[in-house]
């Protein structure tokens, strides 16, 4: 509950500490919307209480911090027990052994820039694309790259929706109204994500 309350603090008192702090903590392994910060944040940007570039700016830069929590938690922690297990009895009786996870890193590691950069705009996908990375141990320069676009992208669009809305609706409608923008746009990048999904496992399975 303590918990809880200090975000709904937060979301009370947006600013850009504020908003990078939330970003964070979305984009970490703790399930927490982003559309009930950015938008909100640009709403107030519209309104001269903040600037909306450095809205979309902290935002990124708060995902970015989540995401690299994911990522080395991924390698530090993941990596050595996904392997301990495909080495075990059980890992074996479950069809899976060391070859098979390691072509698993190589696929994530030949497909990895498009799978982070889609897998940011895509709802649910969004915090845990950096876990295969980090289990990949992809290239931390390629993997912020690729996670500031998509998240960037993602930013840019929830703050768009936020900055208009602010000319629309009184604030007390902005959050249900952003909801029906989001779940119109989570089912496009939905569907993009799993276009983008079955193309790469038909290019992994055509690949001699």
């Amino acid at each position: 509950m303590e918990s809880l309350a200090f975000i709904q603090w937060c979301l009370d008192h947006l600013n850009y500490w504020t908003i990078t702090l939330l970003m964070a903590i979305e984009s970490s392994f703790i399930p927490f919307p982003s559309e009930i910060v950015v938008p909100p944040a640009a709403y107030k940007a519209a309104a001269g209480e903040l600037n909306i570039y450095l809205v979309v700016l902290f935002a990124t830069l708060g995902a970015n911090i989540g995401a690299l929590v994911n990522y080395y938690l991924a390698m530090w922690i993941g990596r050595p027990l996904i392997y301990k297990f495909a080495s075990s009895r059980i890992g074996h009786m479950c069809l899976i052994d060391e070859a098979s996870v390691m072509k698993a890193e190589k696929f994530f590691d030949d497909n990895g820039r498009i799978s982070t950069f889609v897998g940011r705009l895509v709802p649910a996908v969004r915090q845990l694309i950096s876990i295969p990375a980090g289990l990949a141990r992809m290239k931390l320069s390629t993997f912020l790259i690729y996670t500031t676009l998509g998240a960037g992208l993602w930013n840019i669009i929830l703050a768009v929706i936020g900055y208009y809305l602010e000319s629309v609706v009184p604030q007390d409608q902005l959050m249900s109204k952003v909801a029906e923008y989001s779940k119109e746009l989570s089912w496009g990048f939905i569907a993009l994500g799993i276009l983008v999904l079955g193309v790469l496992i038909y290019k992994g399975v055509k690949k001699p």
